[in-house]
């Protein structure tokens, strides 16, 4: 495409540097590279600059000069997104967060932080610890990945089960607009004046606006905390197991499932204990008090036996808590040695389908030729398929992401969604068309109109398709990368 006009003559970017600090701007192209991509590594775009501001004020300032050169922002955190939600525009800005990296306050007792968009997800619950608190999402990268990108996806993790998600943890988020005015949403009290926009801003993207401050709900530290690990003789019987114990009433602290390919991916990797005889394991855990955590160890253990569970083992200690649940927590890494590149997909299903959807990936792996060890948030459905390819290898890369696609309509056809935590970003784009029909996605493009007319928040992200949904019949096309490029800005 052609460069937007205010590149030409060096005047915005000057006007850009001005508002930022000494080593607030980069340009250069070699400094620009590790900002082409998120985690999604499949999709790169270098941008034509990244800010690199330190304060709310400098966001402010930098949101107002873009908006009034209608030059695209891009809003990052840690950029370990895995849907390319931060993917950069060709003739955009990327405006990263990540030195807005403070968390501003602990309050013990109303039990919440107030924290900037860079805090790193586990920084929050280590801050907290000495007043008996912690922050329970808690997703497989909380090492790394920054409370705003939480914020952006609506991320969950390995306790969301029992806990929830992003959004029923956060209590108020202040941001700024795409023109840099000053927003919040959410509040302190029981229910916030006005039009309850929260659970609009959570999970969308940084379409909308740009988060500057979260102010999350905290939660005491269990007394004691104790994972069964139970081993199955089938995927089948691991998912009505997990039907099982949901349906007895019990709301597990944590719920994993791990199918037997996974299982031999992260064993060596992390030494976990995994039973590498199993056809499929689940994690199961429950935190509270000493008498509440032996009477649910005890209820569970009872449905799973009856549900059909071949070996049970619970925690001894926390050193072997935490052992268990180091391999469900290091899959990602596990699956990073075993091939050159790995495809983490994110689609929800109802749980009683879980045997069947497991079925279906399996005959999958045989028709794309590809392996696809499967770990996933089994209490909620979440799956996240990981595909095992060779990003060196354009064949390769092609059936990968034909697998993928192939993955997600199953998910919906199954009458689950296309995402559970990881978004839509660039990834899901096609399959927006299979989930949702044309007026449903015109409303949610009034959504977009009404925080951002111009649409150069996000670009690209907000639209179902590159091309128009018949034409495609929901399937991706390989030329998504080249064409991102070539997007409108809405």
């Amino acid at each position: 495409m052609n460069a937007l006009p205010a590149w030409s003559g060096g005047e915005f970017l000057e006007g850009l540097r001005a508002r930022l600090p000494d080593d607030g701007l980069l340009v250069d192209p070699e400094q620009l590279r590790p900002y082409e991509s998120d985690g999604l590594t499949l999709y790169r775009q270098l941008p034509r600059a990244v800010a690199l501001p330190m304060t709310v004020s400098e966001v402010a300032e930098v949101l107002a000069w873009c908006h009034r050169h209608q030059v695209p922002v891009v809003p990052r955190g840690a950029g370990t997104g895995l849907s390319g939600g931060a993917l950069p525009h060709a003739e955009g800005v990327v405006l990263s967060l990540a030195r807005l990296d403070r968390i501003l306050e602990v309050d013990s007792l109303a039990c919440t932080a107030r924290v900037q968009p860079g805090v790193r997800n586990l920084a929050i619950s280590e801050a907290a610890r000495s007043y008996g608190l912690y922050y329970a999402p808690d997703p497989s990268s909380q090492i790394a990945c920054s409370i705003g990108g939480n914020v952006a996806e609506n991320s969950g993790g390995v306790h969301c089960l029992k806990y929830g998600l992003t959004l029923h943890n956060v209590l108020r988020l202040r941001g700024l607009t795409v023109a840099g005015e000053p927003v919040e949403f959410g509040g302190l009290a029981p229910d916030a004046p006005g039009l309850d926009l929260l659970p609009l801003v959570v999970g969308s993207e940084g379409m909308l606006a740009v988060v500057t401050e979260v102010t999350v709900r905290l939660v005491p530290v269990p007394h004691l905390a104790r994972c069964i690990m139970a081993s199955f003789a089938s995927v089948e019987t691991a998912g009505d197991a997990v039907a099982a114990v949901v349906a007895a009433g019990i709301i597990p602290a944590g719920l994993e499932m791990l199918d037997r390919a996974a299982i031999h991916l992260v064993e060596p990797f992390a030494r976990a204990g995994y039973d590498l005889e199993a056809e499929a394991v689940l994690l199961c855990e429950s935190d509270g008090t000493e008498a509440e955590v032996a009477e649910e160890i005890g209820r569970m253990s009872e449905v799973l036996t009856a549900a059909g569970a071949i070996r049970l083992q619970v925690s001894a200690d926390e050193a072997e808590r935490l052992r268990f649940w180091a391999g469900r927590k290091n899959a990602f890494p596990a699956a990073g040695r075993a091939a050159p590149a790995y495809y983490c997909m994110d689609g929800t299903i109802p749980r009683r389908h879980l045997g069947r959807m497991l079925r279906a990936i399996q005959d999958m792996e045989r028709r794309h030729g590809l392996r696809c060890p499967n770990v996933f948030h089994a209490g909620d459905g979440n799956l996240h398929p990981l595909i095992l390819f060779d990003d060196g290898d354009p064949d390769s890369v092609a059936r990968a992401e034909a697998f993928g696609a192939e993955i997600l309509a199953e998910s919906v056809r199954l009458g689950g969604t296309i995402t559970g935590e990881h978004g839509v970003g660039v990834e899901k784009i096609d399959q927006m068309c299979q989930q949702f029909d044309a007026a449903t996605r015109e409303a949610f493009f009034g959504v977009k109109r009404a925080f951002d007319p111009a649409g150069t928040l996000n670009p690209g992200k907000a639209i179902p398709t590159l091309h128009r949904c018949a034409e495609l019949g929901g399937m991706r096309v390989t030329s998504e990368r080249q064409a991102f490029a070539d997007l409108p800005r809405f």
